[in-house]
């Protein structure tokens, strides 16, 4: 390995915390409702990961907040290969309306404030051109799936198959192509020698807030292999009559419940009398839904301790926490005495561990170690946490 190509959405991610489910088409919704950018900090902590173990290796990137920023908090010296701020509209036959990280307009890549950086989908791609021009060993790029999608089509497009790893920044991430961690992203890169085919989906956001799961295949990427890439997300249904009516019949009335996304916790939800927001979070105590959707200052806000939080792991990868849910932020998990994490045996075959990943390694490393995992009506099952 001697170069990489490093490119980052800085706005990725943005509207999970405030209740949003994803940042396409709603950046200025997000950045009203107080919005920060996660993603900048991401690549910086993916970098300096890559840079303990691979010091010398060349860095070509985007200017600024689109990946050069970091690279250079993270001690590279990177070679700047596209500017957005320098690049016409519709250049090189790229259309901006396109997804990704979207905006109408090219403009700034400020390193000091990333919720103002104008970039689009199509500079992203313009980017993963412009690395292969250099001839890069591997893309390492920062987003959720819609990032993931902008560059492999683009490697499609142009009939390259250089691997690609991704930073999780986004929202939700259906894709096979991330590692599991920022951290995690040193070893994957400086240990790998196979590669392999990964899949690269996307959902529609818009359903998605309404509660509706779309998925789509976009694109076949190589990634390479390593216990430290996390598996797609499998979408699957089983029986939780039992779990959700035997979790129902013991909750206390004195305490407030975070309930998190997913139909595992809704099954809860709906035993309880709630009506629940599929895809997001509902707070709850004795018998009154406090808020429902809720940001995470929403969820701040309606605390009254004894707190609860409940949320089931993502199928396939296995994500309690930092997938889907980052309205459970680490301030409301600090406030919370008690996790329960729910989850069939069905969907606990399919998983090796647990993993979180919350932007707060002091809460994960908590977090982290063999917990007890509810499976049904009186059954309970241990699980490695990592």
């Amino acid at each position: 390995m001697e170069s990489i190509g490093v490119v980052v959405n800085p706005i990725a991610g943005m509207g999970g915390r405030v209740g949003l489910k994803g940042t396409d088409d709603t950046l200025e919704e997000a950045k009203r409702r107080g919005a920060e950018a996660r993603a900048p900090d991401r690549a910086r902590e993916a970098l300096e990961s890559l840079s303990r173990r691979l010091p010398g290796l060349t860095v070509y990137a985007a200017a600024g907040v689109m990946g050069a920023a970091a690279a250079l908090e993270a001690g590279y010296e990177p070679e700047v290969v596209y500017d957005p701020a320098s690049a016409g509209a519709g250049a090189d036959g790229e259309d901006d309306s396109a997804d990704g990280n979207r905006r109408e307009d090219h403009g700034r890549t400020d390193a000091t404030d990333p919720t103002q950086a104008e970039t689009t989908a199509a500079d992203t791609r313009r980017t993963v051109r412009a690395f292969l021009e250099c001839g890069v060993d591997l893309i390492l790029f920062v987003g959720g799936d819609g990032t993931a999608v902008d560059v492999a089509s683009t490697l499609e497009q142009v009939g390259e198959d250089v691997p690609i790893l991704g930073v999780p920044a986004g929202v939700k991430i259906y894709s096979s192509v991330f590692a599991v961690t920022p951290r995690a992203v040193g070893r994957t890169v400086a240990e790998f020698d196979r590669v392999e085919p990964r899949e690269v989906n996307d959902i529609d956001e818009a359903a998605y807030r309404e509660g509706e799961v779309r998925t789509r295949l976009e694109a076949i990427a190589t990634v390479p292999i390593a216990p430290t890439v996390q598996s797609s997300k499998q979408l699957s249904s089983g029986s939780v009559d039992a779990l959700a009516s035997g979790f129902a019949r013991e909750v206390d009335p004195d305490r407030t419940y975070v309930f998190g996304p997913g139909g595992t916790v809704g099954a809860i939800e709906s035993a309880l009398g709630i009506d629940p927001s599929p895809l997001g979070v509902d707070v709850w105590r004795d018998g009154e839904l406090l808020v429902r959707d809720a940001s995470e200052s929403d969820v701040l806000g309606a605390l009254e301790e004894p707190v609860t939080i409940v949320v089931s792991p993502i199928g396939g990868q296995g994500f309690v926490f930092g997938r889907g849910n980052h309205q459970i932020s680490p301030a409301v998990i600090d406030r919370a005495d008690e996790i329960e994490i729910v989850a069939t045996e069905e969907k606990l075959d399919g998983l090796e561990t647990l993993r979180t990943d919350t932007d707060d390694e002091s809460i994960d490393d908590d977090l982290r170690g063999w917990t007890r995992v509810r499976t049904g009506r009186f059954t309970t099952r241990l699980i490695e946490l990592v």
